[in-house]
């Protein structure tokens, strides 16, 4: 999955044993490289890169935030309120860093990538690892439906 230019590589201590989650978690490694690559290209072609790359971000991180909060309002996750206002956070931030960028501020895409690529692995890492445990220990009872599967969103 990674390339030797690659910013961030997944790893398996990051997976949540849900697959679907997983693989956008991954997708959101793959666009934080692209996003990277972005980053070693010249000025101009950086900034044009730079720009389309972060709207694909924006996009999916979006796609990803609304798939995990429904499944955690399926399963009742107590956590939900304080992840959501995580999620809700750390877009405002990237939309504000965006606009910055857009109005011609003074913006250092490699830092931009670098905030990117921490939030996302500590988020996965801490954040994400509470509501898997959460799922698993519902799945040991016996009281998880079909919740997770459920909330899919294509």
């Amino acid at each position: 999955m990674s390339d030797s230019t690659d910013f961030v590589e997944w790893d398996e201590r990051y997976s949540m044993n849900i697959p679907f989650i997983d693989e956008q978690h991954k997708e959101l490694v793959r666009l934080t490289n692209e996003l990277y690559q972005g980053c070693l290209m010249g000025d101009d072609v950086a900034r044009a890169y730079f720009m389309k790359a972060i709207k694909s971000v924006v996009d999916y991180v979006g796609k990803h935030f609304s798939t995990e909060e429904k499944m955690l309002e399926n399963i009742h996750y107590p956590g939900l309120p304080a992840h959501k206002t995580q999620h809700e956070e750390f877009v405002r931030k990237i939309l504000e860093d965006v606009k910055s960028f857009q109005n011609g501020k003074q913006f250092v895409p490699n830092v931009f990538v670098r905030y990117l690529k921490d939030w996302i692995l500590s988020h996965i890492a801490v954040e994400d690892k509470r509501y898997a445990e959460y799922i698993f220990d519902l799945k040991k009872q016996g009281r998880l439906k079909a919740a997770v599967s459920s909330s899919k969103v294509n």
